[in-house]
């Protein structure tokens, strides 16, 4: 299970974290740039999605076909996505085309161009891509339940941006917001699989030494409301979202809030798919779920039941959120904790899940954590400590998002009075 991780930083801020894994063949590589959709103003949002998908458009050297084509002449694949903190540009190539790799990745981050032509044609495309997001109530229903948790903050806005913002922004945008922020101190650069952390470090001395952004990006601090949002759509189910203020990445309770939505909505030995699927058959889908960011985070419950079952499901999600804290048996929480190491460990098979996992601890942390480190608070997570997590992250006003035919459900009020905890 131990790890070989180490971290470099190189003259100009930039981060260089490996994680070498002596037994594969392949390598995963990328550059995870601090900065998402929270530290966008409102007038541009969109542009860090926006600018992900322009950086494999073309840069001074290579076309947009040369970068796909270069990539796969060596059977490898590259990727990238955007999140509400950060944006990744990743390859993964067997190890003997890694310099291949970090070349690619150094052009793209630092050389695009956002020529005029690809840009249209990819204004294009996201509109579709945010067009085919609306017709699928899972993307619809986080979205407005993000934004009525964190609303009028770029925290609770779209990653995708709004069409009339996409259709908007203009090039020069992209470029300043590429110039201004895509720099080495916002920058972690990691690999995983068969690599060497001394060769790797001086070929990205070289390769990525023309980093542009100086500007910090601005963050503003989570500040959770909470409130409902209801959307009427003729879909065949009722869409149920239920949440809660969480608790941020870098939180003390981090670990044990972890197992206890494991506990709660985390597999099919769960509370609530027990009680919600198996013993009423309300539901086909229900889960808990952790949304963490550096300084905040949402606690939820998601449901997709018929219209004539979902006040029924939502008394008992909130039945079962007044009652946990104070009904949890020493079984559930090991199965609980069992499952989330074995989520855990099952990832230190992946070069992919290893390289974001190192990059995203150096981001965050500022240090790389062993598995044992991880297990060891995970197991440190006792009756008593999940029990208080369990109040922490249900002590606040509800969020609630409804979508689908939802004309009988009952009104605010009523759910926020049922969802409170004791």
């Amino acid at each position: 299970m131990t790890q070989d991780v180490r971290v470099t930083r190189l003259a100009n801020g930039l981060r260089v974290v490996t994680d070498a894994m002596r037994t594969v063949e392949t390598v995963t590589f990328g550059a995870w740039v601090g900065v998402g959709t929270r530290h966008e103003d409102e007038n541009v949002s969109g542009v860090s999605h926006f600018l992900e998908h322009m950086a494999f458009k073309g840069t001074r050297r290579r076309t947009a076909r040369a970068i796909a084509e270069e990539i796969e002449s060596v059977g490898g694949h590259m990727n990238a996505h955007t999140t509400r903190e950060y944006t990744a540009f990743h390859a993964k190539v067997l190890r003997e085309d890694l310099a291949l790799a970090v070349d690619m990745i150094a052009d793209i981050v630092q050389h695009s161009t956002i020529d005029a032509d690809e840009l249209e044609r990819e204004r294009s495309v996201i509109l579709q891509e945010i067009g085919q997001a609306n017709d699928t109530p899972d993307d619809v229903i986080f979205d407005d339940f993000q934004e009525t948790a964190y609303p009028g903050q770029a925290l609770g806005r779209s990653i995708l941006g709004a069409p009339h913002m996409i259709r908007a922004l203009p090039r020069d945008t992209i470029l300043g917001y590429m110039r201004d922020h895509y720099g080495p101190a916002q920058t972690v650069i990691a690999a995983a699989g068969r690599v060497d952390h001394d060769w790797l470090v001086a070929l990205v001395d070289k390769t990525f030494a023309e980093l542009p952004g100086t500007v910090p990006a601005k963050t503003e601090p989570a500040r959770y409301q909470g409130g409902e949002f209801r959307r009427a759509r003729d879909f065949e189910q009722a869409h149920i979202l239920l949440g809660f203020d969480g608790i941020g990445a870098l939180d003390e309770d981090f670990f044990a809030a972890s197992v206890f939505s494991t506990l709660f909505g985390g597999g099919m030995s769960s509370r609530l798919f027990q009680e919600v699927r198996e013993r009423r058959g309300l539901a086909y889908d229900i889960y808990s779920f952790l949304s963490c960011y550096a300084d905040g985070g949402l606690f939820g419950v998601y449901a997709g039941t018929s219209a004539d079952d979902a006040d029924q499901a939502i008394d008992l999600i909130a039945r079962e959120t007044q009652r946990v804290a104070d009904d949890l048996g020493e079984g559930e929480i090991a199965r609980a904790r069992a499952q989330l190491k074995a989520s855990i460990l099952m990832t230190l098979e992946s070069t992919t899940a290893r390289c974001e996992q190192a990059a995203r601890q150096i981001m965050l942390f500022g240090r790389p954590i062993s598995p044992e480190e991880i297990v060891a608070r995970i197991e440190a997570a006792d009756k008593e400590t999940i029990r208080r997590v369990a109040r922490r992250l249900t002590a606040s006003a509800p969020t609630v998002a409804l979508l689908g035919p939802i004309a009988g459900v009952r009104e605010y009020p009523r759910i926020a009075e049922q969802l409170k905890s004791h």
